[in-house]
Protein backbone atom coordinates (compact mmCIF):
# COMPACT_ATOMS: atom_id res chain seq x y z
CA UNK A 1 0.00 0.00 0.00
CA UNK A 2 1.32 3.38 -0.84
CA UNK A 3 1.55 6.13 1.22
CA UNK A 4 -0.92 8.40 -0.53
CA UNK A 5 -3.52 4.92 0.16
CA UNK A 6 -2.73 4.53 3.71
CA UNK A 7 -3.27 7.87 4.72
CA UNK A 8 -6.97 7.86 3.11
CA UNK A 9 -7.40 4.75 5.02
CA UNK A 10 -6.06 5.91 7.80
CA UNK A 11 -8.83 8.74 7.22
CA UNK A 12 -11.24 6.34 6.85
CA UNK A 13 -10.42 3.81 9.52
CA UNK A 14 -10.76 6.80 11.91
CA UNK A 15 -13.95 8.44 10.98
CA UNK A 16 -15.80 4.78 11.47
CA UNK A 17 -15.24 4.92 15.27
CA UNK A 18 -15.43 7.07 18.28
CA UNK A 19 -12.31 6.97 19.12
CA UNK A 20 -8.90 5.56 17.62
CA UNK A 21 -5.87 4.75 19.92
CA UNK A 22 -2.54 5.00 17.74
CA UNK A 23 -2.00 1.51 18.95
CA UNK A 24 -4.79 0.05 16.63
CA UNK A 25 -3.93 2.40 13.86
CA UNK A 26 -0.18 0.84 14.12
CA UNK A 27 -1.29 -2.10 14.17
CA UNK A 28 -4.69 -1.88 11.17
CA UNK A 29 -1.88 -0.86 9.02
CA UNK A 30 1.53 -2.58 10.14
CA UNK A 31 3.36 0.56 10.64
CA UNK A 32 5.40 1.61 13.48
CA UNK A 33 3.84 4.10 15.65
CA UNK A 34 6.25 6.60 15.15
CA UNK A 35 4.82 6.28 11.27
CA UNK A 36 1.39 6.51 12.89
CA UNK A 37 2.27 9.80 14.83
CA UNK A 38 3.86 11.45 10.91
CA UNK A 39 0.84 10.30 9.09
CA UNK A 40 -1.53 11.80 11.37
CA UNK A 41 0.17 15.03 11.43
CA UNK A 42 0.00 15.16 7.52
CA UNK A 43 -3.52 14.31 7.58
CA UNK A 44 -3.90 17.33 9.46
CA UNK A 45 -1.74 19.45 8.04
CA UNK A 46 -4.29 18.95 4.36
CA UNK A 47 -6.77 20.96 6.61
CA UNK A 48 -9.05 17.72 8.42
CA UNK A 49 -9.97 18.39 11.63
CA UNK A 50 -8.22 15.71 13.73
CA UNK A 51 -8.95 15.66 17.48
CA UNK A 52 -7.65 13.95 20.83
CA UNK A 53 -8.66 12.77 23.59
CA UNK A 54 -6.02 11.29 26.23
CA UNK A 55 -6.85 7.56 26.95
CA UNK A 56 -9.36 7.07 23.92
CA UNK A 57 -7.63 8.37 21.09
CA UNK A 58 -8.18 10.23 17.55
CA UNK A 59 -11.18 11.21 16.34
CA UNK A 60 -12.28 13.31 13.36
CA UNK A 61 -14.45 16.73 14.49
CA UNK A 62 -18.02 17.17 14.05
CA UNK A 63 -18.87 18.81 10.98
CA UNK A 64 -15.92 16.84 8.33
CA UNK A 65 -17.29 14.07 6.05
CA UNK A 66 -15.68 12.11 3.48
CA UNK A 67 -16.85 12.68 -0.08
CA UNK A 68 -18.68 9.17 -1.12
CA UNK A 69 -16.47 6.49 -0.81
CA UNK A 70 -15.58 4.54 -4.19
CA UNK A 71 -15.07 0.54 -4.47
CA UNK A 72 -13.05 -1.21 -6.35
CA UNK A 73 -13.86 -3.90 -8.51
CA UNK A 74 -12.26 -6.74 -5.51
CA UNK A 75 -13.92 -5.09 -2.88
CA UNK A 76 -17.91 -5.60 -4.72
CA UNK A 77 -16.69 -9.10 -5.29
CA UNK A 78 -16.08 -9.54 -1.86
CA UNK A 79 -19.11 -7.56 -0.49
CA UNK A 80 -21.20 -9.98 -3.55
CA UNK A 81 -19.60 -13.13 -1.49
CA UNK A 82 -20.47 -12.13 1.31
CA UNK A 83 -23.94 -11.66 0.21
CA UNK A 84 -24.49 -15.30 -0.10
CA UNK A 85 -23.25 -15.97 3.81
CA UNK A 86 -25.83 -13.33 5.10
CA UNK A 87 -28.65 -15.02 2.88
CA UNK A 88 -27.54 -18.45 4.91
CA UNK A 89 -26.67 -17.32 8.48
CA UNK A 90 -28.84 -14.09 8.57
CA UNK A 91 -32.72 -12.89 9.44
CA UNK A 92 -34.69 -11.56 7.18
CA UNK A 93 -34.30 -7.89 8.45
CA UNK A 94 -30.42 -8.54 8.06
CA UNK A 95 -30.92 -9.84 4.44
CA UNK A 96 -33.18 -6.78 3.78
CA UNK A 97 -30.59 -4.01 4.61
CA UNK A 98 -27.59 -5.84 3.49
CA UNK A 99 -29.38 -6.18 0.12
CA UNK A 100 -30.02 -2.07 0.05
CA UNK A 101 -26.39 -1.60 1.30
CA UNK A 102 -25.33 -3.62 -1.85
CA UNK A 103 -27.29 -2.34 -4.31
CA UNK A 104 -25.91 1.12 -3.47
CA UNK A 105 -22.93 0.09 -3.70
CA UNK A 106 -23.58 -1.69 -7.48
CA UNK A 107 -24.75 2.29 -8.09
CA UNK A 108 -21.66 3.66 -7.54
CA UNK A 109 -19.86 1.36 -10.38
CA UNK A 110 -18.50 1.45 -14.04
CA UNK A 111 -20.74 -0.06 -16.35
CA UNK A 112 -18.64 -2.93 -16.72
CA UNK A 113 -17.93 -3.49 -13.65
CA UNK A 114 -21.54 -3.64 -12.85
CA UNK A 115 -21.31 -6.54 -16.03
CA UNK A 116 -18.91 -8.15 -14.32
CA UNK A 117 -20.65 -8.00 -10.77
CA UNK A 118 -24.00 -9.18 -12.06
CA UNK A 119 -22.32 -11.98 -14.00
CA UNK A 120 -20.40 -13.52 -10.95
CA UNK A 121 -23.68 -13.39 -8.39
CA UNK A 122 -25.35 -16.06 -11.05
CA UNK A 123 -22.26 -18.22 -9.85
CA UNK A 124 -22.08 -18.50 -6.42
CA UNK A 125 -24.02 -20.25 -4.14
CA UNK A 126 -24.22 -21.70 -0.79
CA UNK A 127 -26.35 -24.23 0.18
CA UNK A 128 -27.51 -24.51 3.76
CA UNK A 129 -30.30 -27.13 5.57
CA UNK A 130 -33.76 -26.10 5.48
CA UNK A 131 -33.44 -26.59 9.46
CA UNK A 132 -31.28 -23.74 9.37
CA UNK A 133 -33.41 -21.29 7.72
CA UNK A 134 -34.11 -18.29 9.84
CA UNK A 135 -37.62 -17.21 9.13
CA UNK A 136 -37.75 -14.20 11.76
CA UNK A 137 -36.55 -10.82 11.38
CA UNK A 138 -35.00 -9.42 14.96
CA UNK A 139 -31.65 -8.97 14.72
CA UNK A 140 -31.59 -5.64 13.16
CA UNK A 141 -33.81 -4.60 16.29
CA UNK A 142 -31.43 -6.15 18.55
CA UNK A 143 -28.77 -4.56 17.54
CA UNK A 144 -30.33 -1.11 18.05
CA UNK A 145 -31.54 -2.29 21.66
CA UNK A 146 -27.39 -3.63 22.18
CA UNK A 147 -25.90 -0.47 20.70
CA UNK A 148 -28.41 1.95 22.64
CA UNK A 149 -27.87 -0.48 26.07
CA UNK A 150 -31.80 -0.42 26.18
CA UNK A 151 -33.95 -2.75 28.14
CA UNK A 152 -36.29 -5.27 25.50
CA UNK A 153 -39.39 -7.16 26.78
CA UNK A 154 -39.32 -10.74 24.74
CA UNK A 155 -41.48 -13.40 24.20
CA UNK A 156 -39.73 -16.47 24.74
CA UNK A 157 -40.41 -20.31 23.69
CA UNK A 158 -38.49 -22.73 25.40
CA UNK A 159 -37.54 -26.78 24.13
CA UNK A 160 -40.72 -27.69 25.99
CA UNK A 161 -42.79 -25.00 24.36
CA UNK A 162 -43.49 -23.29 27.25
CA UNK A 163 -43.65 -19.67 26.55
CA UNK A 164 -42.08 -17.12 28.89
CA UNK A 165 -42.46 -13.35 29.49
CA UNK A 166 -39.33 -12.18 29.90
CA UNK A 167 -37.52 -8.00 30.55
CA UNK A 168 -33.74 -8.23 29.51
CA UNK A 169 -30.58 -6.25 28.92
CA UNK A 170 -29.08 -7.30 25.64
CA UNK A 171 -25.52 -7.52 25.50
CA UNK A 172 -24.65 -9.38 22.28
CA UNK A 173 -25.31 -11.96 19.89
CA UNK A 174 -23.20 -14.93 19.59
CA UNK A 175 -23.44 -17.51 16.85
CA UNK A 176 -22.69 -20.59 17.97
CA UNK A 177 -24.55 -24.18 17.59
CA UNK A 178 -25.45 -23.14 14.25
CA UNK A 179 -28.10 -20.75 15.61
CA UNK A 180 -27.94 -16.97 16.98
CA UNK A 181 -28.17 -16.65 20.55
CA UNK A 182 -28.82 -13.47 22.48
CA UNK A 183 -27.02 -12.61 25.34
CA UNK A 184 -28.60 -10.57 27.95
CA UNK A 185 -29.11 -10.17 31.85
CA UNK A 186 -32.14 -11.91 32.77
CA UNK A 187 -34.50 -9.98 35.34
CA UNK A 188 -36.98 -12.75 36.44
CA UNK A 189 -33.73 -15.27 36.38
CA UNK A 190 -31.39 -12.42 38.10
CA UNK A 191 -28.32 -13.95 35.89
CA UNK A 192 -26.93 -14.09 32.62
CA UNK A 193 -28.77 -16.31 29.90
CA UNK A 194 -28.54 -16.98 26.16
CA UNK A 195 -31.79 -17.19 24.36
CA UNK A 196 -31.97 -18.54 20.41
CA UNK A 197 -33.15 -15.71 18.71
CA UNK A 198 -34.96 -18.11 16.57
CA UNK A 199 -37.30 -18.99 19.75
CA UNK A 200 -38.10 -15.39 20.27
CA UNK A 201 -41.67 -15.15 19.36
CA UNK A 202 -42.24 -11.55 20.35
CA UNK A 203 -40.21 -8.62 21.14
CA UNK A 204 -40.46 -4.48 22.17
CA UNK A 205 -37.77 -2.45 22.81
CA UNK A 206 -38.72 -0.31 25.88
CA UNK A 207 -36.13 2.37 25.61
CA UNK A 208 -35.17 1.91 29.25
CA UNK A 209 -31.51 2.46 29.40
CA UNK A 210 -29.93 -0.91 31.56
CA UNK A 211 -29.85 -0.71 35.01
CA UNK A 212 -26.59 -2.29 35.89
CA UNK A 213 -23.66 0.01 34.66
CA UNK A 214 -21.05 -2.84 34.50
CA UNK A 215 -22.00 -6.52 32.56
CA UNK A 216 -19.96 -8.92 31.87
CA UNK A 217 -18.20 -8.89 28.42
CA UNK A 218 -19.41 -11.01 25.27
CA UNK A 219 -15.42 -13.12 25.92
CA UNK A 220 -16.32 -13.81 29.51
CA UNK A 221 -19.82 -15.17 28.68
CA UNK A 222 -18.15 -17.49 26.05
CA UNK A 223 -15.80 -19.28 28.53
CA UNK A 224 -18.88 -20.82 30.20
CA UNK A 225 -20.75 -22.07 26.63
CA UNK A 226 -20.64 -25.55 25.66
CA UNK A 227 -18.84 -25.19 22.25
CA UNK A 228 -15.02 -24.64 21.96
CA UNK A 229 -14.14 -21.29 20.05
Amino acid sequence: MNRIDRLFGILTFIQSRKFTPINRIAEKFNISKRTAYRDLKSIGEQGIPLGFESNRGYFVMDGYYLPPVSFTTQEANALLLMESIVKGFADKSIRKHYSSALDKIKGGLKPEAKEKLESLSKRIRLQVPECFVMDFEYLSVLQEAISSQSQIIIDYKNNKEEVSHRQVEPLGLIFYAMRWQLIAWCHMRKDYRDFKVISIIGMKNTGLPFTIKKHITLTEYQKNLPVEY
